[in-house]
């Protein structure tokens, strides 16, 4: 008891001192006269700008090199200089986008290096002291005039936290016994610049003392070694940063006395929690709705300082795959309780990224994101409170493997949809680089500054802004899905309404122009609806027919909203016609249907397929008015997607009503190719080795058979693996595996490079095409501009992607679209090879290191099995 006791003053008194030290007045400068302390906002209607601050800018230069070997901006491991001065100088650049509120990385006392893997914490997730600042963004007060700054603009200021771990001090080869959690523990007595957290109690961290095992500040675990086993995500170490035990009451106060200093003190307006799936929703309550007087949960301290709406929003990586929701529910298990009850405001969209970046990013059919959206507002009970985002510190930027079109794209729908649009510093000057410096002496940065308000995409993500925060019916409306296109690239249509005002946002994400035919509204017959918004210049106005539907062509990658105008006028009656299709058989098969219906004698007919105008089938009505056309489906090969077909009559523009039909593919063995067990250690004469982290399992990269597969134009490709890693739950299906394929058409124009893996192809092969895909992307590219540093341009769709673990196979599918269209893909050669990716082809050294591959100089190639070259034959 007398031990509890002490416990408890000593506590207390850690508290107390920390919270009550004296601090110096913010300095009074023009960026910071504003308050310390404002009222919330209405979340809904902000747009955050998420920036990494060691790679923003750098308005204090004396605190970039701290001495502990840590800093140095030629390498992408280190840190670059950006400080809270740099973004205080630059909000000016940011508030011109539009944006609201700034959300910066953890500003907290931070470990600098750690040797380990070899890796700096310039990103500042490594906290030794949660409760001071990191002398390498300055100090308290630098903070403050940021938060002055922001507030004095009517912007808000966002902090990342960590509540799940902090830096790696510690390890585990293993789990040791219970009664015994010293055993196999070893410490980093090489991080820099110390060895050992500086905040009591996470100073307690080696239970080969008896006061630290019995306090239990932290799991005495290893490295996760299976994401799927809930223990571990909970209790084991996120890639061996040591994790703290959340379900002691020691760390839920310190955590909330930690972070409740910030509110205090700096004025923070908001809290970002990252790795939220390795934490209990119970501790998120905790720390949100804690009512002890000592250590208050936020809301507490929040409402004392005068924000009644305190935002939370957590970080759960989590991306569903298509038609699936597993992920987007155990999202909601963070936000909302078993009872109903409200556990954090938000959490990060990551479903919804997953399926705007598939179809705007890759190609994927328009039906994928719209049956996200629909599961969305079904599920969540606060989708307006979820921060949605293209692009984040985690994954690859949009433009590593997505076009500007598609990007701009996306951001229209972002700016129209529910949730919290966040914007990555850096995407609105069309940065490739995952954590490149926006800053010229930063790390890839190439020299120079890029501030630049006179960016094209800069321009045009302010304009998007602008739409959503001109009309509420986009951050505080709820959507309808009107049209989505199932087969591939199309168009997609939706209605937001908010109960006062509508508008209409048509997208299409294919590089061609596509018919929305007869797609129903439910608004009145004779409604007008005028265009407000074009991605590339206007479009006409809209008018609901007498039917409540409408009819347009969209041209390629294009996006626009309408919104209601107020008035009503009567709508003209149709004129009778007979253009009509007749009925298609629920399911076909073959090379091609044959399709009939009726129309004026001898009128013209235009059968469009899967809305694709441009390759509409022309024929003509017999003198008893009926027509008949053959349609090429070769080239379709998923039987779960409803294909559409409508007839058009040019000379009237008059639509027949819409058919549905789906089809039976037939797949036809074009090439197997066996590999060596074993081979996987680089091109002849090569040793390399795999990275040493513990969650690279051997030989995960090696080949051992692929078959190939047609279906008119359309390709499959299955590769068995000698094994598949998902230790990290990719999005994909495998981790720790980039595979990249280069095909070659005959006849055509091609490269010999192989972008960013330092070699060129063997036995002559030139590629047309390129496809990496990896467990968090997949991009497809052209050769167009291609060299040995770049991949060449980003094209749609790529692949689909799916895994049969058990069998260790990966099939990657690419329509004829992908690969131009062609009627047969005799001759087409493919060479694949493997590697791992993560922001880019993972560094090759004379040595493997942590997250580097060993045996080979960083300038020899990147590939560590290869197959091919692979000769399609029809009737193999």
């Amino acid at each position: 008891m007398i031990g509890h006791i002490a416990r408890t003053l000593l506590f207390a008194l850690a508290f107390s001192s920390a919270a009550t030290a004296p601090t110096l007045a913010a300095p009074e400068t023009p960026a910071a006269r504003g308050p310390l302390h404002v009222p919330s906002p209405d979340w809904r209607d902000q747009i955050i700008y998420f920036l990494l601050t060691d790679r923003f800018a750098d308005g204090d230069p004396h605190n970039n090199d701290q001495g502990g070997g840590e800093f140095d901006p030629a390498q992408r491991n280190r840190y670059s200089g950006g400080d809270l001065a740099g973004v205080r100088q630059r909000l000016d650049y940011i508030q011109g986008l539009g944006a609201t509120a700034v959300w910066i990385t953890p500003p907290v006392e931070n470990a600098w290096f750690d040797p380990q893997v070899n890796y700096g914490g310039y990103h500042g997730y490594w906290a030794r002291h949660f409760k001071r600042m990191d002398p390498h963004v300055g100090t308290l007060d630098d903070y403050r005039a940021l938060s002055r700054a922001l507030h004095g603009r009517a912007m808000f200021l966002v902090q990342d936290i960590v509540l799940n771990h902090t830096g790696n001090f510690f390890s585990y080869d293993r789990l040791p016994p219970a009664d015994n959690p010293g055993q196999g523990r070893s410490g980093n007595p090489g991080s820099a610049p110390g060895a050992n957290p500086t905040q009591w109690p996470f100073t307690l961290n080696d239970p080969h003392r008896s006061e630290d095992a019995k306090a239990a500040i932290y799991h005495w675990t290893p490295t996760i070694a299976d994401l799927s086993n809930r223990n571990q995500e909970l209790t084991w170490q996120l890639s061996g940063l040591d994790d703290l035990n959340t379900t002691n009451p020691i760390v839920r106060k310190a955590l909330r006395d930690a972070y409740g200093f910030w509110l205090r003190e700096a004025g923070v307006d908001a809290f970002r929690i990252d790795t939220a799936f390795y934490v209990e929703p119970d501790l998120i309550a905790d720390f949100i709705h804690n009512t002890d007087a000592q250590a208050p949960g936020m809301n507490a301290v929040a409402r004392a300082t005068g924000r009644k709406d305190l935002l939370v929003f957590g970080e759960g990586f989590g991306i569903d795959r298509p038609f699936e929701d597993h992920k987007a529910r155990k999202l909601d298990a963070y936000m909302t309780g078993p009872r109903g009850e409200t556990i954090a405001p938000g959490m990060i969209n990551f479903p919804l990224y997953g399926a705007m970046s598939d179809v705007f990013a890759r190609g994927r059919a328009p039906a994928e994101l719209a049956w996200r959206i629909e599961s969305m507002m079904k599920l969540h009970k606060r989708p307006h409170l979820m921060p949605t985002f293209l692009d984040n510190h985690d994954v690859d930027r949009f433009l590593a493997g997505g076009s500007v079109d598609g990007y701009k794209q996306g951001l229209l729908l972002m700016m129209t949809l529910p949730g919290i649009p966040v914007l990555y510093y850096g995407s609105e000057q069309g940065f490739k680089e995952q954590r490149a410096a926006m800053f010229a002496k930063g790390w890839g940065a190439q020299g120079r500054d890029w501030f630049d308000t006179n960016a094209a995409l800069y321009r045009y993500t302010a304009a998007t802004v602008k739409l959503r925060r001109d009309n509420r019916v986009f951050s505080r409306g709820s959507p309808r899905i009107l049209y989505a296109a199932a087969a591939g690239p199309g168009g997609l249509a939706y209605l937001m309404s908010n109960g006062e005002a509508n508008a209409l946002v048509v997208v299409n994400n294919a590089d061609r122009p596509i018919l929305l035919a007869n797609v129903a509204t439910g608004l009145a017959p004779g409604a007008a609806l005028l265009n407000i918004f074009a991605i590339d210049g206007t479009a006409p106005d809209v008018k609901i027919d007498a039917k409540g539907s409408f009819s347009v062509t969209v041209p390629s990658r294009s996006g626009f909203v309408w919104k209601g105008g107020g008035s009503t006028a009567p709508a003209a009656a149709e004129p009778p016609s007979r253009l009509s299709i007749d009925a298609i058989p629920t399911t076909v098969s073959g090379a091609e249907v044959s399709l009939s219906g009726s129309a004026t004698p001898s009128a013209q007919v235009r059968v469009v397929l899967d809305g694709d105008v441009n390759a509409a089938r022309a024929v003509r009505a017999d003198a008893r008015g009926q027509w008949r056309a053959p349609v090429d489906i070769a080239s379709l090969v998923d039987p779960d997607i409803a294909h559409s077909v409508v007839a058009l009559a040019p000379e009237t523009g008059g639509i027949s009503e819409t058919r549905t039909f789906r089809v039976s593919p037939r797949w036809a063995l074009a090439a197997d190719v066996s590999d060596a067990a074993g081979d996987d250690t680089g091109p002849a004469g090569a040793n390399y080795t795999y990275p040493t982290h513990s969650s690279f399992a051997p030989r995960t990269m090696d080949i051992r058979r692929v078959r190939a597969f047609t279906a008119g134009g359309a390709l499959r490709l299955e590769i068995t693996m000698n094994d598949l890693s998902q230790i990290w739950s990719p999005q994909n299906g495998f981790d720790h595996l980039s595979l990249t394929a280069f095909v070659e058409i005959p006849g055509a124009r091609g490269a010999s490079w192989m972008p960013l893996q330092n070699a060129q192809l063997p036995d002559g092969i030139i590629w047309r095409y390129r496809l990496r895909v990896h467990g968090w992307s997949n991009a497809m590219f052209a050769n167009t501009n291609a060299s040995k540093t770049e991949e060449g341009a980003a094209i749609s769709p790529a692949a689909k992607i799916s895994v049969d673990a058990p069998a260790r196979k990966i099939m990657l599918d690419l329509p004829a679209a992908s690969l131009g269209s062609r009627a047969s893909l005799d001759g087409v050669r493919i060479y694949l090879t493997t590697w791992d990716y993560d922001g880019g082809y993972r560094a090759l050294e004379p040595e493997a290191g942590p997250f580097s591959f060993g045996g080979g100089a960083p300038d020899q190639p990147k590939w560590i099995d290869a197959v091919g070259p692979i000769t399609m034959r029809a009737g193999q």
